[in-house]
């Protein structure tokens, strides 16, 4: 498939590119430490990064409100193999995906002995309990400030509050989310001006995988593009239709903005493709990516 051409833009200093209209920074893993390290320095209010795939790129053609909320934070790097192909594609020197799992390693590996505090919000109960062990053992000096998983359902204004006041007492320099897509990225996007964190990051299947409660796929399938089909496999009932009915969702939209026949950057889907014509694979946000 023959894929539109755009310039370079440039997003406050960062460059990046548009796919569906989402704005993905083409960044690598080192470049978004050295920024996350800035903000906290600085600390200069709460910023956010996301690390999307394909699948939060097609989630945001079904709701304007979630685009807006990717293009609002502050970086959104590319964690999928297809965003990272379409941005070499536009001439961005991107040799690897900003995979939310490396990022978070990469992070703790390179600051363990900075005395940054970390906060674990996402997952399972009792999965970023685990998963605060598993880097502590790994990374010795790091500092982990608390952990919680919330319920998998609405809360109400009270509870959410006290959730709030439970974070900003922990006082992390960084705040881990493993809400799920696209959970995850409209938290960040609800809460950064009540947190005083100076950085937010949504890593979805990095609790999960670091915890040890699911298994990750071998590093030559990571860097192939193959990742979905190790998880599909492994969790065919859940992921199938992620996979085949957005990654087809992908490839059609894909097609119609190469032809220039839709527009992706407006607000709210036009053209005569409704989200009606295709099932939509499941947004409710899971506890992984």
């Amino acid at each position: 498939m023959a894929i539109r051409n755009h310039p370079a833009q440039m997003f406050g200093s960062e460059t990046y590119f548009r796919v569906l209209g989402v704005r993905v920074n083409a960044l690598q893993i080192p470049d978004v430490i050295t920024r996350m390290e800035e903000w906290i320095h600085s600390r200069g209010g709460c910023h956010s990064v996301a690390a999307t795939d394909m699948h939060g790129t097609v989630e945001a053609q079904y709701d304007p409100s979630f685009k807006e909320a990717l293009n609002s934070t502050d970086l959104v790097v590319p964690d999928g193999m297809p965003l990272v192909w379409l941005g070499r594609r536009r001439g961005h020197h991107l040799p690897r995906r900003v995979y939310g799992p490396d990022l978070m390693l990469e992070f703790c590996e390179k600051t363990a002995g900075r005395g940054y505090r970390h906060f674990f919000y996402g997952g399972e109960p009792g999965v970023p309990e685990r998963l605060a062990g598993s880097l502590k053992r790994r990374f010795p000096t790091m500092e982990v400030c608390g952990t919680f998983s919330p319920p998998f359902r609405s809360l109400d204004p009270e509870e959410d509050q006290e959730i709030v006041t439970m974070i900003s007492r922990a006082a992390p320099d960084v705040l881990w989310v493993g809400l799920g897509t696209p959970k995850q990225e409209r938290w960040m996007h609800e809460h950064r001006d009540k947190l005083h964190v100076p950085v937010l990051v949504s890593v979805g299947a990095a609790f999960d995988l670091h915890s040890g409660r699911r298994n990750q796929a071998p590093r030559w399938m990571r860097e192939h593009g193959l990742e979905w089909l190790f998880r599909l496999l492994q969790e065919p009932r859940r992921l199938w239709r992620r996979y085949l009915i957005d990654g087809t969702r992908f490839v059609v939209y894909l097609g119609l903005d190469s032809l220039r026949l839709k527009s992706f950057d407006a607000g709210r889907e036009t053209d005569k493709l409704s989200a009606q014509s295709m099932p939509r694979a499941g947004s409710q946000g899971t506890r992984d990516e």
